[in-house]
């Protein structure tokens, strides 16, 4: 079983920079592949950014591409998400996930097996 918990949601401008984080409980937490989604009112889930166990496979929507990066420190089981140049559209709810290492699509939520609560972020214009 693996706990997980975001933080670092809040209110931004546009323009601005967040950094999410997901602290995961369980000891095999480097052996998981790590998922930021989003879900905007009325939208679905959708894939903001994802790294593989050691980082070999990393996937970014188009439209986040160059404005985030992921990484993950396995010896703190955590897991970031640097959001800069934020847009209003970027407004969602911001959930980390945790899947098998064996997902082959690590773009899609059905893969991944453990949630967050989630954590709101909200960009004004």
């Amino acid at each position: 079983q693996v706990r997980l918990v975001e933080s670092g949601g809040g209110l931004v401008q546009a323009g601005g920079s967040l950094r999410l984080s997901c602290a995961a409980s369980g000891p095999t937490f480097s052996n998981y592949v790590m998922g930021w989604f989003r879900q905007a009112p009325g939208k679905e889930r959708e894939c903001v950014a994802a790294v593989s166990w050691n980082g070999g496979r990393i996937y970014y929507a188009d439209s986040v591409k160059g404005r985030a990066t992921i990484s993950r420190d396995n010896a703190k089981n955590t897991v970031y998400l640097q959001m800069n140049s934020l847009k209003p559209e970027d407004t969602a709810v911001y959930y980390c996930a945790a899947g098998e290492p064996t997902i082959a699509i690590i773009s899609r939520p059905a893969e991944y097996r453990y949630w967050g609560q989630g954590t709101q972020v909200t960009v004004s214009s």
